[in-house]
């Protein structure tokens, strides 16, 4: 499990958990619905980010006689449900919310007064001490969320914050950078719509700022929706495609390298597949002597027996010599390219080449 996404997730979990309950109680007291929507946006948070924990947790387990490649991938799956699931609920949730108040605009809690625990508050104030404690929570989680995502960008060379998390093949860190930026700018929007309210004495500013939260849920829904799904279609890996291919034909003894393709199993692991064709002129001269050498050991170790049959012995053995000679060499070109490509990627875990011949 990566240990930075598990930091942050959990971080998320417990912040926006106290948010939940706080926004839920002040949306109650005073009526708000974009305090209320507020509460739903925090409540899908919390639920979503259990759910990339379960996520996480499955996704580490290693490869077993059903997941030959492990279970990275169900991360995604853990991601997709909840995206879809969760925030389309709770965007229906919000927008049902507002259209409903909306028409019970006439019928609304008093505005300027609530009882909490037998004492009387102010409506207003309330709100504004939950989305006060809720920029300090929510805003310490998308912190520790962003110094995340910039410490992942420096180490893999990257200079822009956002194309590196559009580009990212950790949905885990994507959702909860994502999340909790929605979130910082849920709590604007709710400040706004009941600070207008307040001032104003009209409820509309905060019935359109709930529904404008609802539509972020909404979208946030999409995007993370369609951000795990393009990973669990088999996505490829360009760079160690392009790596491979630039590692290969560096290589002496390899002429070209083709019908090259990869699958991005999780964001640590990446299959690659590859043909190539050897070099004649760089790979027959260090054979022929490979084979010299493996045909007399052959011979040394057959001698008892060359007095029986010694020409048929020597033809086999020569024959095996030069097939024994081009398999090792084969192999080690092979492990050569992997050990290679590994270096340069240890994300590319799983290599397959297949040599088709030598030209």
């Amino acid at each position: 499990m990566s240990h930075g996404s598990k930091k942050t997730v959990i971080t998320a979990i417990i912040a926006n958990a106290l948010v939940t309950v706080c926004k839920f109680l002040a949306g109650g007291l005073s009526g708000s619905a974009a305090m209320v929507n507020e509460a739903v946006h925090s409540l899908m948070d919390t639920l979503n980010q259990a759910f990339l924990f379960l996520g996480l947790r499955e996704g580490d387990r290693p490869a077993d006689q059903h997941y030959a490649f492990g279970h990275g991938q169900k991360k995604y799956l853990w991601n997709l449900w909840s995206a879809i699931g969760l925030f389309s609920i709770g965007a229906g949730l919000g927008l049902a919310h507002a259209w409903h108040s909306w028409h019970n605009m006439g019928h609304a809690v008093d505005p300027h007064s609530a009882t909490l625990l037998g004492y009387a508050v102010d409506p207003f104030q309330l709100n504004l001490a939950v989305l006060g404690l809720g920029f300090l929570l929510e805003g310490f989680s998308w912190l520790i969320a962003i110094l995340e995502v910039l410490k992942r960008m420096r180490a893999a060379g990257a200079r822009n914050p956002l194309r590196y998390l559009f580009h990212s093949d950790d949905p885990t860190l994507v959702a909860v950078v994502l999340e909790d930026s929605v979130a910082m700018i849920g709590l604007a929007l709710a400040a706004a719509g009941i600070a207008l309210t307040r001032l104003t004495g009209h409820p509309h500013f905060d019935i359109a700022s709930s529904a404008l939260i609802a539509i972020m849920l909404g979208l946030v829904a999409f995007y993370l929706g369609w951000t795990n799904m393009r990973l669990l279609a088999d996505v490829r890996d360009p760079e160690a495609e392009e790596a491979f291919a630039r590692l290969a034909l560096r290589h002496r003894e390899v002429e070209r390298c083709h019908d090259l393709r990869s699958i991005v199993i999780d964001e640590h692991h990446t299959l690659l597949v590859a043909q190539i064709e050897l070099r004649e002129e760089a790979v027959l001269p260090s054979l022929a002597r490979r084979i010299a050498e493996r045909r007399d050991a052959l011979l040394r170790a057959a001698t008892p027996h060359l007095a029986e049959d010694g020409a048929g012995l020597k033809e086999y053995l020569s024959t095996r010599a030069a097939v024994e000679a081009t398999l090792a060499r084969t192999e080690e070109i092979i492990d050569e390219l992997q050990a290679q490509i590994r270096k340069e990627l240890p994300r590319v875990t799983h290599v397959n080449v297949e040599v088709e011949g030598i030209c």
